[in-house]
């Protein structure tokens, strides 16, 4: 169910927050031996929100959508006197004494937090194979990855164990998963949700958003976080509007760009069919299909790439002496990061600025643009390298090829459900806007999940996945 259902199921008393919160608590702690989904299960304080949501409503007090709904973060938001372990055992013990804004916030919308959820260590990975707390499994396939960094959200949405569950996006972590678990993923653009009280990765990539089960959840989830926060200085002061899509969403005369260059290159042709499926989709509803050639996105990847280098070593430096507590894989990007001189990093940040400008000149010619999220469906645990046009590529670089230039940019984009494989597994396709238009985005994305009928919730084999959709 979404939140709308939910929403209208609770106010008609079909059932109460409490009977939900505990059906959802059984559901996750029945199916995390297998999904791995969770770290930390909050049953005690879950139910007791539950029980004030109930009573509230009882009262007549109503704060709106999200009101009585389970909700889940990703283990990197902080949460006063629970564990917030980022991932890693050199945080296993940390234990915050306030709340994420972003907690907050959901807390003040009525929401009710059943648990943290798993991710790769430290945020700082795509696969969600974490070495202290567990692999976490891909609901469609239990051998093959959720995506990463923000798997375990995304992995607990796609088993209908929540509707909405918080991640953070520094080069793809929230669509990487959304696109490989069969989601919807927001990153919104830089500074548009606080990043107060969140473990970060990197000071100057780091985005927070939600994966939803539909594209109309996300965009009720973006109408409670969204806004500036004094205790972020990141945090933008652009005006907040109402970014959720009617119900008969128009997206007639919008010019929407296929890129001819870069993003069409290298990725499996069934991906590249799927996204243009939705492209023609998109053309059925009115909206006009451009080509258009767009900046260098290699060369942002790359001046992203030394960024988050340099910024996630200076983060963790003051912990890289407890090598043994780290991952090997996160240990050697913390060590490259480290060995990054200073020219490299100021000159990224120059070239950044300029190839932002560059991008400009692009929304000046369409209103928005439709890229595959991933270059592929999943790939299973362990796969070291995929294979395009007979040539072998490093996973983790494939994976975040075509979503990491959005970061260093900052522009706003939605990763949709847009098809499934001949494996039977997700492929996603990403929808990126200029700054500040997460309205125009998401409704584009509605318009096409209403139209082409691929959300919300994915049926998943019941065999393979224990995730029980709400019904």
């Amino acid at each position: 169910m979404t939140f709308g259902q939910i929403a209208r199921a609770l106010r008609c008393r079909e059932f109460t927050a409490t009977e939900l919160t505990r059906a959802t608590l059984d559901r996750i702690k029945k199916s995390n031996s297998r999904l791995c989904s969770f770290i930390t299960i909050l049953e005690e304080t879950a139910v007791a929100q539950a029980k004030r949501a109930d009573a509230e409503l009882t009262r007549g007090i109503d704060r709106g959508q999200l009101h009585g709904v389970p909700v889940a973060v990703k283990d990197l938001f902080f949460t006063q006197g629970v564990p917030t372990t980022s991932g890693s055992r050199i945080f296993s013990t940390h234990i915050p004494d306030h709340d994420a804004t972003v907690v907050e916030k959901l807390a003040e919308a009525g929401a009710v937090l059943v648990g943290k959820t798993n991710m790769h260590e430290l945020a700082y990975g795509i696969t969600s194979s974490n070495p202290h707390f567990g692999t976490v499994r891909n609901p469609w396939d239990l051998e093959r990855i959720p995506g990463g960094s923000s798997g375990g959200s995304g992995c607990a949405v796609a088993a209908g164990l929540v509707p909405i569950a918080m991640g953070s996006d520094t080069g793809g972590s929230i669509r990487i998963p959304a696109s490989f678990c069969g989601v919807v993923g927001l990153k919104p653009t830089y500074g548009r949700i606080s990043r107060s009280g969140s473990m970060p990765l990197s000071f100057t990539l780091d985005h927070m958003g939600p994966l939803a089960c539909s594209v109309r959840d996300a965009a009720m989830t973006l109408n409670v976080l969204a806004g500036i926060d004094k205790r972020d200085p990141s945090s933008s002061s652009r005006p907040v509007v109402d970014y959720l899509p009617g119900e008969h969403v128009s997206i007639q005369g919008l010019r929407i760009g296929l890129p001819e260059n870069f993003y069409f290159d290298r990725i499996h042709p069934e991906v590249d069919l799927a996204v243009r499926r939705m492209a023609a989709c998109a053309e059925s509803l009115g909206a006009q299909i451009v080509s258009v050639r767009v900046p260098d996105i290699g060369a942002i990847n790359t001046v992203a790439r030394i960024i988050l280098l340099a910024e996630a070593s200076a983060v963790m430096q003051p912990y890289l002496e407890r090598r043994s507590d780290i991952g090997s894989d996160v240990r050697r990007l913390l060590d490259q990061g480290c060995l990054l001189p200073a020219t490299d990093y100021l000159d990224a940040q120059r070239l950044r600025r300029v190839m932002r400008q560059e991008f400009e000149t692009v929304w000046k010619g369409v209103n928005c643009l439709f890229t595959p999220t991933t270059p592929t469906s999943a790939p299973k645990i362990g796969q070291a390298t995929l294979e395009f046009n007979g040539t072998e590529e490093d996973t983790r670089i494939a994976t975040t090829r075509l979503v990491r230039a959005v970061n260093a940019l900052g522009f706003p984009a939605l990763s949709i459900p847009c098809g499934r494989d001949t494996l039977g597994l997700p492929m996603g396709l990403q929808i990126i806007g200029p700054a500040f238009q997460e309205e125009l985005i998401l409704r584009v994305g509605a318009a096409l999940e209403d139209a082409s009928g691929l959300g919300p919730w994915p049926e998943i084999d019941e065999k393979q996945s224990p995730g029980v959709n709400l019904t």
